[in-house]
């Protein structure tokens, strides 16, 4: 049995405001193993990347904090730890490839001299050295014209090529978790294929375990061995990604599943879409955060938050639906708790 890289442990995280604080993430739980890619799918709003920031403890620089809640990677805390021991975690064991290509990069710097910086940081290569593994990076993203490409700006790079460099300043330090938010939004069709193909054989070649956040159903079914699925700050869903698709257990699965162009029935049909909108984070509904989009809602969904129930091996959701026929509900773990 593969060893656990990473594992969060009821982690709420979120931001102060004239209101109070704000949960963005709510008492959630998630752990990842070695050599695995777990992808954390929902909305736009869901928390994910909030997620992503509190992993990194990047979330303090975006003016918010992690309330409570363990981080554990490689049996060490990381919630606790000052930013200066983070500094030579991040971009060194952890990397990370954000949302937009074009944002994440510095327009003053060369691409090279970008890759470059990190090696020189964490690996304590010289100038020389950390160039030529630069464009050794730059190889093995698939960027042609490597020694070239490592003196151009990134303006003079298209999304796609500055998506591979990000990647590739990313895995400059050979991280053992590679967190990907949205590496492929902002792309085409044809380099969104390609930027998946190539995380995919790195990861065999690397070894690393892989967080994907996404928000496309149809990246998870083909990128991940596990899927969480999330809706306003809390996970309701999560189990391997054969069970997800085949059998979806919480009403918000089953509603992003059927949102799927061509899922079921036949292409050119009217496309099914999940009815209202998620909530603001600081207007979130009593019990179930679903209910009011749910079209299965029962009384005890709108008075009583749902906890987690066992509806397979390794599979579990925060409904109500379950609680008969949960596989051992036991006292459920609260991933629906508000």
């Amino acid at each position: 049995m593969a060893e656990e890289l990473l594992e969060i442990r009821k982690l709420t995280a979120g931001f102060v405001t004239d209101k109070g604080f704000v949960k963005a993430t709510d008492q959630i739980s998630l752990s990842i193993k070695k050599g695995e890619t777990v992808c954390l799918v929902g909305e736009s709003g869901s928390g994910k990347s909030v997620t992503s920031l509190a992993i990194m403890r990047l979330i303090e620089y975006a003016g918010g904090m992690i309330l409570e809640g363990d981080i554990h990677f490689h049996g060490q805390g990381l919630a606790a730890r000052r930013q200066e021991d983070m500094r030579k975690i991040r971009g060194n064991r952890i990397a990370m490839i954000f949302q937009d290509p074009m944002s994440a990069l510095n327009p003053v710097f060369t691409v090279g001299e970008q890759i470059a910086e990190s090696l020189r940081l964490h690996q304590n290569k010289n100038n020389q050295e950390a160039m030529k593994m630069a464009i050794d990076l730059l190889r093995l993203v698939g960027i042609p014209a490597p020694e070239i490409r490592a003196k151009q700006y990134p303006h003079e790079m298209s999304g796609g090529m500055c998506q591979r460099v990000v990647i590739a300043i990313a895995l400059a330090c050979n991280p053992e978790l590679l967190i990907a938010d949205e590496p492929t939004t902002a792309l085409d069709v044809t380099v969104q294929a390609q930027i998946l193909d190539l995380l995919r054989r790195l990861q065999e070649e690397m070894g690393m375990s892989i967080l994907l956040i996404t928000h496309d159903m149809g990246v998870a079914a083909e990128m991940a061995d596990r899927i969480a699925v999330m809706y306003a700050g809390a996970i309701v869903e999560e189990g391997a990604v054969g069970e997800i698709f085949e059998h979806p257990a919480h009403p918000y699965t089953t509603g992003l599943l059927q949102s799927i162009p061509g899922f079921e029935g036949e292409r050119g049909g009217e496309l099914f879409t999940i009815r209202g909108t998620i909530p603001p984070i600081d207007q979130l509904p009593s019990g179930c955060r679903f209910h009011p989009r749910c079209p299965q809602a029962m009384d005890i969904c709108r008075n009583q938050a749902p906890i987690d129930f066992m509806v397979a091996k390794d599979h579990r959701a925060a409904c109500w639906l379950f609680a008969d026929q949960s596989v051992d509900s036991g006292k459920g773990e609260g991933a629906g708790q508000s």
